[in-house]
């Protein structure tokens, strides 16, 4: 038993099991505060199904070694571009989303490429130049968005006649375009979109055939040794480039499902910090800086976003204050600080 005991916690990681600990205590205390477990519950899945596929974008590059994704921020924007793209032509409901993600695939490829050159050109310091390529992106795009000739009323500035808006609502075009479908309500709190989940699910599947196939495994071999994988005659900055394209485009579409269900696009400012979020679930599931699966973003979505729901509703309630802003940002920082110095150690 005892044996037992260890090896789940050198599995789980106390980090994750204090969290977990944390979130069900939170849950426990939920109904002495006056706060529904029934809406609590049905939140922090929406809030899964709205964030999942922005954290599985995670995983091809950390598994090729070029680790987490801080430039998320590119394929949102290609992820943006397509959605305004879509309102622009007019086209409404489920059909209007595909268009979305259509004109957003492309655009995410193209960006995708040229951070994958980039990236094979810094080996080593992936993560940090990958953080500055994001944060860049979103400060050339403030000046694309004004610039711009996009003529749709519903999202340019009415006081000037061109620019886009800083917020622009999909109610009319495409909201809950996947969240309207086989959906569940349970009493008046309790409702879960199972269509997004759906959804989720299969790009999950989707990612998870690829890495079982021949170029999957051997974008893997890159990234568990990439001098035995050059050996073995994989090119492994093609591989590395692949990645980063997948990564791309799986972050383009991981923004058209959040903003399907959150009901706006935001841009400007909006994608600055949107890498973090996402990188913090999925060290919290379990992923180190050089592997990780589709269980890390199950798991670490679910555990991340369980925290942000229930953490105003219960220590507000408990304090009446508003902590949910501070823990956010414990959570996630502490979490990548967790993960980037913690020493991986690779058996041979």
């Amino acid at each position: 038993m005892k044996n037992t005991v260890q090896k789940f916690i050198e599995d789980a990681g106390w980090p994750r099991i204090i969290i977990g600990l944390f979130l069900c205590a939170l849950f426990i205390a939920a109904p002495f505060v006056g706060v529904r477990i029934d809406a609590s519950l049905s939140d922090t899945l929406v809030r899964v199904g709205m964030n999942g596929i922005l954290v599985l974008a995670m995983v091809p590059m950390i598994q090729s070694g070029c680790g987490l994704n801080f430039g998320l921020p590119l394929g949102i924007i290609s992820g943006l571009l397509g959605a305004v793209t879509s309102i622009q032509i007019g086209i409404r409901g489920g059909v209007g989303f595909l268009i979305a993600a259509t004109i957003a695939i492309p655009i995410a490829v193209v960006l995708g490429w040229l951070y994958g050159q980039l990236l094979n050109r810094v080996k080593g310091d992936e993560m940090m130049i990958a953080t500055y390529v994001g944060f860049s992106s979103v400060a050339v795009m403030c000046i694309a968005w004004l610039l711009l000739p996009y003529t749709s009323p519903t999202m340019i500035w009415g006081y000037g006649g061109s620019g886009l808006r800083t917020t622009i609502s999909v109610e009319g075009f495409w909201l809950n375009a996947l969240s309207k479908y086989v959906k569940i309500q349970i009493g008046e709190f309790f409702y879960v979109p199972v269509g997004m989940f759906v959804f989720f699910a299969t790009i999950a599947f989707l990612v998870w055939a690829f890495f079982r196939t021949k170029v999957g495994t051997a974008m893997t071999a890159v990234g568990s040794n990439p001098e035995f994988a050059r050996a073995s005659g994989i090119n492994v900055d093609r591989m590395r480039t692949l990645s980063v394209i997948l990564s791309t485009v799986l972050g383009a579409i991981g923004i058209l499902v959040y903003e399907q269900s959150f009901g706006f696009i935001q841009l400007y400012m909006g994608p600055f910090y949107m890498a973090f979020p996402a990188v913090a679930a999925i060290l919290l599931g379990g992923a180190s800086v050089n592997k990780a699966s589709i269980i890390n973003v199950v798991v670490g979505t679910f555990l991340f976003q369980g925290i942000l729901t229930m953490t105003p509703s219960v220590i507000n309630s408990v304090m009446q204050t508003d902590m949910s802003e501070v823990i956010r940002i414990i959570v996630s920082n502490g979490m990548i600080l967790y993960a980037l110095t913690r020493k991986v150690v690779v058996k041979r």
